[in-house]
């Protein structure tokens, strides 16, 4: 699996979807600019409305690297075809850090 370091993904925005994988309140106090929701459990049932073209860029992320949640997101929609999938393994976290905007729900 590929991981997007913080000045990539910073220089990628608006060019890939980005892929929130803590979901809830999370997702509503604070998320990365242009986010989606979307967690594990409902990537089945959502992905294909939520992310229609399997070939573009996505990348999954949560609160810091120790946050299973962007992996696993990211490992399923792999498994149901989407090709171009990255990790922001740093988090939320590391974005809030480096001073970044965040948007709220």
């Amino acid at each position: 699996m590929n991981v997007i370091t913080r000045d990539e993904l910073k220089a990628a925005l608006g060019t890939v979807t980005v892929v929130d994988t803590l979901g809830g309140d999370y997702y509503a106090q604070q998320h990365l600019p242009g986010a989606i929701s979307l967690v594990e459990s409902e990537v089945a049932d959502r992905a294909a409305a939520l992310l229609p073209d399997r070939e573009a860029p996505i990348v999954t992320y949560c609160t810091n690297p120790s946050c299973p949640n962007s992996k696993a997101v990211a490992t399923r929609l792999e498994a149901l075809g989407y090709t171009d999938v990255r990790r922001y393994a740093e988090g939320i976290e590391d974005w809030v850090e480096a001073g970044l905007p965040v948007e709220s729900a």
